[in-house]
């Protein structure tokens, strides 16, 4: 089998994959997962026929997925890959570009560039900001608070690029003591040390409470949220983010998710004054609807992003605005394509529409449980249902009927200490009889589980 047939066989148990998804378990059963024991093989002295490959990986990797393409999934606010993204995330490794610079790939140097541009329109941000496209809203948000620590060490005089951290002033970082993990982790990596980073006290909705604010001042990072990531909240930017700038402070505005409903007219309001801060991340594979690995970190001084990200050398230079020279990676693939596609094909009215049917999704859901005697935790602003039992057994006991059931699947959490369920609504394929499948099947449970 030449390398076209191989491509194409490849393509047939993918196109069959996805034409089945609405039918498959959310979760895979125990069979399926024991399966695969199958892939525990010696390596092989003589390689094996291509398409055996291909042929294993489908029938004894497909029945094993976590089906969450599919319109079922209401977990971890991951959203399924629109078929245009998917599509040119094929292309675009069919050609196999390194998209480091515009020597590597013209192509993927003009469609980065333009995917950020859109961005910073649809977004409404600072249309200045460089736009990196890294893996991750983890790594993306690592890039943006390692530029926040250099920029204000440079107007302190220290240049950490050159002279590194030994004798540096020190930056403090204030947090919402509701921060998602993966600030929690750059933050970390970047040698900020957990212990020592402030936690801003919040109120019953995971909100900052301004008048707790931590003392602000220009040697400090504040991290705002869009979209906390159990109730999916947003800070109070209007009034937190002028005080903090007017402290000399830097402010990074966490958004994987909730960044987008500034996309949406009827939602904008959750994010008025986020313009205001120095940075912000988004994920592409949460309410884009692309595939996985591509995330934005947006800063508005692209200096400032440049000049820790830099890697030119010897046989490889580019401009500033090179995406070799604003994220992590060097060697790296156009991440920023399938967010252009997405883009282009749904327009600004199209991601509008998107996340204001998801948001209506998900009021409906809180209204269904709450008349049926659950527990809604949240005020639903957005696209998260925070949900109890009526008591912690039967919360748990509701958690493993559901994903247990095959038919949908979300996941557990712990909320001021207890713990709760959180249904999330960002896929494109879940429609209202979706959406009433679930609903008729947390009611046969019941509160009490």
């Amino acid at each position: 089998m030449d390398e076209l047939e191989i491509l194409q066989e490849a393509d047939r148990r993918a196109q069959a994959y996805v034409e089945g998804i609405e039918n498959r378990r959310v979760f895979p059963g125990a069979a399926e997962c024991a399966a695969l024991s199958g892939f525990s093989e010696d390596l092989p002295d003589m390689g094996v026929p291509a398409v055996n490959t291909v042929k294993l990986m489908d029938e004894l990797g497909s029945p094993a997925t976590v089906a969450s393409n599919g319109p079922n999934y209401f977990g971890f606010v991951i959203g399924a890959s629109l078929p245009v993204a998917a599509a040119a995330e094929r292309l675009a490794l069919a050609w196999d570009q390194c998209a480091s610079t515009q020597d590597g790939s013209p192509v993927a140097d003009v469609l980065e560039k333009q995917a950020g541009r859109w961005l910073l329109d649809i977004l409404d941000l600072p249309r200045e900001s460089a736009v990196a496209f890294g893996t991750s809203a983890t790594a993306c948000g690592l890039s943006c608070l390692a530029a926040a620590r250099a920029a204000l060490l440079d107007r302190m005089g220290w240049d950490v690029v050159n002279d590194g951290l030994m004798g540096a002033p020190e930056i403090k970082v204030i947090v919402p003591a509701s921060t998602h993990v993966t600030v929690r982790k750059a933050l970390q990596i970047l040698g900020f040390g957990w212990a020592r980073v402030l936690k801003a006290p919040v109120d019953g909705q995971g909100r900052i409470l301004p008048d707790q604010l931590p003392p602000i001042d220009s040697q400090t990072i504040l991290v705002l949220q869009a979209g906390e990531v159990n109730t999916g909240e947003f800070d109070l930017f209007e009034e937190i983010i002028p005080q903090a700038k007017a402290a000399g402070a830097w402010v990074h505005v966490d958004g994987a998710f909730g960044l987008w409903a500034r996309a949406a007219p009827a939602l904008r309001n959750l994010t008025n004054g986020i313009e205001g801060a120095d940075s912000w991340t988004s994920d592409g594979h949460k309410w884009l609807n692309t595939p996985y690995d591509g995330a934005m970190a947006i800063c508005r001084d692209p200096q400032a992003l440049a000049r820790v990200m830099n890697s030119d050398a010897a046989y490889s230079s580019a401009s500033a605005d090179a995406q070799k020279n604003l994220t992590l990676e060097f060697s790296r693939r156009a991440r920023g394509i399938p967010i252009w596609a997405a883009l282009r094909t749904l327009g600004r009215n199209g991601v509008a529409e998107m996340v204001e049917t998801h948001h209506s999704q998900a009021q409906r859901i809180a209204a269904a449980l709450s008349e049926a005697g659950f527990d809604v935790l949240n005020r639903v602003v957005l696209n998260q249902v925070l949900v109890r039992g009526v008591n912690d057994v039967a919360t748990q006991s509701i958690l493993k009927q559901v994903q247990d059931s095959g038919t949908s699947w979300f996941g557990g959490s712990v909320w001021q200490d207890r713990p709760a369920f959180r249904i999330s609504l960002s896929s494109f394929r879940t429609q209202k009889h979706h959406v009433d499948r679930l609903i008729a099947l947390m009611q046969r449970i019941g509160p009490a589980g």
